[in-house]
């Protein structure tokens, strides 16, 4: 089923939050410039500052530009975005202080965003870049120097709210940041199985959508022959009605196969078409009924519905149909008789209940039960795709199927659908 929104990729994500971590911390740090150049009690290169947090504000900028564009964000470029800030965050520390600055540990702050979202080769390259850094700020910086009385307790002091003030900035942005990036990496992931999982059962069943396309094909020729046969059979065996009464069902038997070979074509056109006609749900469960009962008169059933109000509109595609009667052949081949069917619905959801009186699902082979080719009914007696099928249908409108085994014995298979699906 396809999302209505289209979801941003992890590295997009990252991206714009590390944006908002810039600005936050261009913030912080203009901040702290404003409060030394006013009180005036630290004579530092205040041109070469400014002029390096402009550097910091424009690649902010330009990075937002780069967002609008269409094409990816690449791990390449995300470890570069990430250079970058230990690039100007050196240079900030050059002209204040050094390795003295408190704030030389906001090192850690790229490096952490860096093990959580990028590979160990990017994270070691940076890792070496902010240790090359930090190395040589031990070296080479501009040392601070505090005017007036008690500079060596000032200093001291200042130092310590730095790194109070650097240790809660960086506890913060860890904590709350390389968190949600750590998160969507983990999202994204989980999509990228749910996809690939998906492609593999749309390749399950365009397997067995050509195989059914080519045994609708073949058999047209043989049911044909064999309606033929009956009524030459009905009329040469006329006086016998006991004979006539099998004759006879054989050949609704035929023609209900012919019929659903037509409706198969029918289905497909229509679909094709996108032309799915309207009616209620009370409506969509009786046609489907009727039809099913042609199939298997032998079964015994009852229905009800137990929603409030109305019965709402629906327009259910071929494929849903059909999964009902799936449904409905499963439970009549665990056991035909009082098969008890509910119809329910809300606010969100339609909710179709089918209960049978059989012996319930084998424990052995519960989880595997909706994998194509495995069944229930035993060797020879059903070929494994029409659970298979049913929830491929069923999960393309973005409901569910659950089969539960009950304490007083049977199953109770439900199907659960959006009313959004199709719903007015």
């Amino acid at each position: 089923m396809n999302t209505p929104v289209q979801l941003l990729s992890a590295s997009r994500q990252n991206l714009w939050r590390l944006i908002l971590i810039r600005l936050l911390v261009l913030a912080a740090q203009s901040a702290a410039l404003g409060f030394a150049y006013l009180s005036d009690l630290l004579p530092l290169p205040w041109l070469p500052l400014a002029i390096t947090l402009g550097v910091s504000l424009a690649i902010c900028l330009l990075t937002a530009l780069r967002m609008r564009a269409p094409w990816p964000v690449t791990e390449l470029e995300y470890a570069v975005q990430l250079g970058c800030d230990l690039l100007i965050h050196s240079v900030l520390l050059y002209f204040s202080g050094g390795s003295t600055n408190p704030f030389v540990s906001y090192y850690l702050v790229p490096l952490t965003i860096a093990a959580a979202t990028l590979p160990w080769v990017y994270s070691m390259l940076l890792s070496g870049l902010a240790l090359s850094g930090y190395t040589a700020l031990l070296i080479w910086y501009h040392p601070l120097h505090l005017l007036g009385m008690h500079q060596e307790a000032t200093l001291i002091s200042l130092h310590l709210f730095g790194m109070w003030l650097n240790f809660a900035l960086s506890a913060a942005f860890i904590t709350f940041f390389v968190v949600k990036m750590a998160a969507a990496l983990r999202l994204q992931d989980q999509l990228r199985a749910q996809r690939h999982e998906e492609s593999m059962r749309d390749q399950q069943l365009l397997a067995v959508a050509t195989q059914a396309a080519g045994a609708a094909h073949e058999l047209g020729t043989p049911l044909a022959t064999i309606s033929v046969l009956l009524k030459e059979l009905r009329r040469e065996h006329a006086s016998q009605p006991a004979l006539q009464d099998d004759l006879a069902l054989l050949q609704e038997q035929v023609k209900l196969c012919k019929d659903t070979l037509q409706q198969l074509v029918r289905a497909a056109e229509a679909d094709r078409r996108q032309s799915v006609s309207e009616l209620t749900a009370l409506e969509w469960l009786e046609t489907s009924l009727n039809r099913w009962h042609l199939m298997r008169p032998e079964a015994s059933y009852r229905y009800r519905m137990v929603g409030p109000g109305v019965p709402p509109s629906i327009k259910p595609p071929a494929d849903l149909t059909q999964a009902l009667l799936n449904l409905l052949n499963n439970a009549a081949d665990a056991c035909p008789d009082k098969l008890d069917i509910q119809l329910d619905w809300d606010a969100q959801w339609l909710v179709l209940g089918i209960r049978d009186h059989g012996a319930g699902v084998p424990l052995a082979i519960a989880e595997q039960l909706g994998r194509p080719f495995i069944t229930s009914k035993g060797k020879g007696r059903g070929f494994g795709l029409g659970l298979f099928l049913t929830q491929a249908s069923v999960a393309r409108a973005g409901g569910t199927v659950k089969l539960y085994n009950l304490e007083q014995g049977g199953t109770l298979t439900e199907m659960k659908l959006p009313r959004a699906f199709g719903l007015i």
